[in-house]
Order: structure tokens, then sequence, then C-alpha cells
């Protein structure tokens, strides 16, 4: 591939060294795009839990020295030479799945999300917390016209995982959703736009992220040690707190589902199996699947989705994880590289 000429030859990028240590802000070469590969300059890239279960040691098999972020939107600015699905200027999102092999049995039976060779972005492949990234056209998404890359990088994991969560609920009415952060305040406003009532848990003690959830629409928002005032169909889990798992239980009527939507959670303390009997239901949430990102970017305009942010530079991405681990965070980090204002369309 030629460099195009405004495409510098080497960029900022925040980079894992080690676990439990600050990401490190690095002067590192712009990669260049294999032939699936577009070389994609960052506009916004929102900061998920996944990334602090990077940095904390929680995930431990990053590739060495990996670029974090995997809610990546940006412009194309050059492409491989097997590329057919974008070209240069095309907006694009790139989510936490990276690449799969399309062989195995996973993959064939249309449950890419659980591919034992795949790699993610952020993890396995280098992210968006830098101004430029490469990743396979495959598996990147249009974005919405007409939103800015600020607005739209929420949607690349928390709006997708938190989707799919919903969607394993099944036709669930009464939605408790445990941990009010960036999926819950997207999945929601999905939810309510379905006409599903929605019941916030947060930290107990947290009125802020409760009265949250009230403006977006919860019918009730209590802390996690509360009963809900009625038996909940379905709760959504997306707080990395093991012990949520017996609470939700309890919460839910007979023949409900708890949905674990994390890709790491504490140990799930015991329980009586009183509390699961009654046909109810445990299952997790691994990854995504493409068709579950054309689905929810295709829902997400109709609601409309309007994810709250709060804007980093790029090289506050340390304070952006320790407020996130610290929950001062009320909706989505994001970070935007330098000169990049979070581009609209």
């Amino acid at each position: 591939m030629t460099r195009p000429p405004a495409v510098p030859e080497r960029m900022r990028a925040m980079v894992f060294a080690r676990a439990g240590a600050p990401l490190e802000a690095r002067d590192v070469p712009v990669p260049a795009p294999d032939a699936h590969e577009v070389l994609i300059r960052v506009g916004a890239c929102g900061v998920c839990r996944t990334d602090l279960h990077i940095v904390d040691g929680d995930l431990t098999a990053p590739k060495p020295a990996v670029i974090p972020g995997h809610e990546i939107a940006g412009v194309i600015v050059a492409a491989g030479l097997e590329v057919t699905r974008f070209r240069a200027g095309d907006r694009v999102g790139v989510p936490w799945l990276g690449w799969t092999c399309g062989a195995c049995p996973y993959c064939r039976s249309g449950r890419e999300n659980l591919c034992d060779r795949a790699r993610f972005t952020g993890y396995q492949i280098d992210g968006g917390f830098a101004e430029y990234t490469v990743a396979d056209e495959r598996f990147c998404f249009a974005l919405p016209q007409g939103w800015s890359d600020v607005r739209a990088a929420p949607l690349l994991c928390a709006g997708l995982i938190g989707s799919r969560a919903l969607r394993l609920a099944g036709d669930a009415r009464r939605i408790g959703l445990y941990g009010f952060g960036a999926a819950a305040h997207i999945v929601a406003q999905v939810a309510r736009h379905e006409g599903r009532d929605v019941y916030a848990f947060t930290r107990p003690g947290d009125a802020r992220s409760q009265q949250f959830a009230r403006t977006l629409g919860a019918v009730w928002a209590g802390g996690s040690d509360v009963a809900p005032p009625v038996p909940l169909d379905a709760a959504l889990i997306f707080a990395p707190v093991g012990a949520l798992v017996p609470a939700a239980l309890r919460a839910v009527a007979k023949g409900g589902t708890v949905v674990c939507a994390g890709i790491h959670m504490s140990d799930i303390p015991a329980f009586p199996y009183a509390d699961l009997w009654g046909e109810r239901v445990i299952r997790s949430v691994a990854n995504l699947t493409r068709e579950d990102g054309e689905r929810f970017l295709a829902i997400a305009p109709a609601v409309p989705v309007e994810t709250q942010t709060i804007v980093y530079p790029l090289e506050d991405a340390n304070r952006a994880l320790a407020d996130l681990r610290e929950g001062r965070i009320e909706g989505a980090a994001v970070l935007v590289p330098p000169g990049a204002e979070g581009r609209p369309a």
C-alpha cells in the first residue's frame, strides 16, 4: 500500500505494558492495512469495562504491548488490495469481534461469537486507543448517518452486547438491569422503545445513578440489595459481580431468565436450589456476531438511542479507566485523539 499523503508515519497511542500498570503513552508506527484491512483515522473510542479487565489483569491473554479499545468510530483513509465493502472516506465502526476462522462448527452454524480461534479488537488485535488503527473490513460496520463519532462509539460494544443480552431475554416484559452503566443506559432506551418495563439496580445508595435511570424511562430504580416491587421476567447483569446472580434469581418470577452479560465476573457464590427451581434459567452472553451488529445499528437510529458520554483526551485514558473503576461515570466514557474532536458525519 502507498501511504496517503495526509497519513503520518507515526502516531500517539496508549499501550498496555503489563497487568496492574497504567497504560503508557507512546509514539508508535502507523499500521499498514493487509489485504482485507482498512486503515482508520480514529475519531473516538469508547472505554469499556473489558478494557479495565485487561489493564487489571482479569483477562490474561492480551498480545504483548497491545493497544486497547474496541468501541472505535472513525473514517477510512486507506484500504488493502482485497477490500470491497468500503472505500476511503467511509465512516465505520469497529467492534470487539475482530476476526473469526469461518470454518469451525461454531462459525458454520451462525455462532461465530463462539469461534475458538476468534481474535478480539484491543486484546489480540491493536485497538482504538490511538490516532489510527487497522481492522478487517469484514468485521466493520457502517455507522448511522448523522451521528458524531463520540455519539456512535459506545454503540460498538455497550450497545451491541447490551442488545444481544436483551434478545437472549426473549419476550420478557419486566426487565431488570443490574449495573446501570454504559450498556444499561443504552439497553434501557431500546427496551422502552420495545414497550418493556425497565427496573434499574445500582450500587446500594447510588442515588445519582438511580435518578439517571429514571430519566431514561425506568419505572423503578433502587440498590442491588433491594428486591424489586414486582417479580421480573428477566434480569440482565452488566456489573462484574458474581453475587448479583443469586440476587437476580430471587428477583425473577418462575420461568424467568438471568443473563450474565460481562466477559468477566467474580465467582458466583453458592445458593439454594430453590432459587433456581421453577424453570428459571441462567445464561451468559459471549462476544457478538456480525448479524448482532447489523441488527442493532439499524435499530439504534429508530429509537433513537441517545448516548450520554464523558469525553477525555486520548492521553487521559488512565483517568477514564480510573473513573470507570470507581463508578464515577454516568453513561459512557469516550477517548478522542488530538485533533479529532469526535468528527460528525
